[in-house]
């Protein structure tokens, strides 16, 4: 059994038939090695935007992402303009800001390539329970998924081992005993999670396209065609996207999420990911600008250092509380920088985390086509 199929196999049960690309089941990959090997699911559906909010799903499968010491977990939540009002201390209001960046990024070029490739950072916040510190786990994943149809997606995944995230938690885990193996909850797992402060070993992967042509997630599975072909109208983006609308989240039949969280959640991928043109993630950026309900937030700094602006969304989540959403963008390009998971209301298994905590997110650091072929 190869690494994509190990897991598709371990994919946790309580997620059921919610849309997984190859990269996030390479997030589960460390995880999956070291349990028994159950029977191999049908695959039926591919890739989700940036986890459907990797709120109720992407914390609950066994994300196995990595961080260094020194990384900032307590972030602040900077002040915010919101697309409903008028700030006077603002110079430009929500929906210019997301105008402009729509007119960068519509300008950026478009270029082609055998493969669409991309390569992230993939960070995740736990608390180690009993134990009073926290931890960060981070990981490089790099995908290639092809333009032609009937080939093979490829996909790489390496942890970079967990560390404490403070001076505070680091003297916390020394006095602990400095241990290398840490272990910490999962959702819906009866037991914890282990997570090693050593770096792992990388894995690559491959696995056939779904039904040979289906590369993505936009709601519903799509092809490049469809990717390449969807509209530059923001209204007609809109509602192409909204025909795949249920009412309920991304991630759960059971989680009911209301059309602009939901519509906020699978377009982010448009902006910061997908082998769109920059036509269309220019009217992703317009159609974000006509939410009622999305916040700007101006001066906010990546896990990488990077600075750029947020636009955000709050989500009402099941046993996680509330959770703010964000895309990172570069304001003078229009270019797609991270996606974010901030506390708002702690809940759950984020109870431990205050406000203004970014508990997960996953930076870009490459997103473009390439004639390069992946690495077997």
């Amino acid at each position: 059994m190869n690494p994509i199929d190990e897991l598709r196999a371990a994919r946790p049960a309580h997620l059921g038939d919610a849309p997984v690309d190859e990269r996030t089941r390479a997030a589960e990959l460390s995880y999956a090695m070291s349990r028994p090997r159950p029977v191999r699911r049908k695959r039926r559906n591919v890739r989700p935007v940036w986890g459907f909010s990797l709120i109720g799903a992407a914390t609950a499968v066994a994300v196995v992402v990595s961080g260094t010491g020194g990384t900032t977990a307590q972030a602040p939540v900077p002040a915010r303009t919101t697309t409903t009002s008028s700030t006077p201390k603002v110079k430009l209001s929500a929906r210019d800001i997301l105008l402009t960046a729509a007119a960068k990024a519509a300008r950026q070029p478009a270029g082609t390539g055998a493969y669409w490739h991309t390569v992230s950072m993939r960070r995740t916040l736990f608390a180690v329970e009993g134990a009073g510190y926290r931890v960060m786990e981070r990981q490089r994943e790099e995908g290639w998924t092809p333009n032609a149809t009937g080939g093979d997606q490829w996909g790489s995944i390496k942890s970079l081992g967990a560390r404490p995230v403070t001076a505070a938690d680091e003297e916390s885990w020394k006095q602990a005993g400095s241990p290398a193996k840490i272990p910490v909850k999962v959702p819906g797992k009866p037991r914890p999670m282990i997570l090693s402060t050593s770096p792992g070993k990388g894995l690559t992967g491959h696995s056939p396209l779904v039904d040979g042509d289906k590369v993505f997630w936009l709601g519903r599975n799509v092809t490049m065609k469809d990717l390449r072909g969807l509209p530059s109208d923001p209204a007609k983006l809109k509602a192409w996207l909204l025909r795949s609308y249920e009412g309920h989240s991304p991630g759960s039949s059971s989680d009911p999420m209301e059309a602009d969280p939901w519509l906020f959640t699978v377009s982010i991928g448009l902006i910061i990911d997908m082998p769109v043109t920059p036509q269309v993630r220019g009217a992703a950026f317009r159609m974000l600008a006509d939410l009622d309900t999305v916040d700007v937030i101006e001066n906010v700094t990546d896990a990488e250092g990077r600075q750029g602006t947020a636009v955000a969304i709050e989500e009402h989540t099941k046993g996680l509380g509330v959770v703010e959403n964000r895309l990172v963008f570069d304001q003078a390009t229009g270019r797609g920088l991270a996606k974010e998971n901030v506390v708002v209301k702690p809940g759950g298994l984020q109870s431990a985390f205050e406000p203004g905590t970014v508990w997960n997110s996953e930076v870009v650091l490459e997103a473009g086509w390439t004639d390069s072929e992946p690495p077997s």
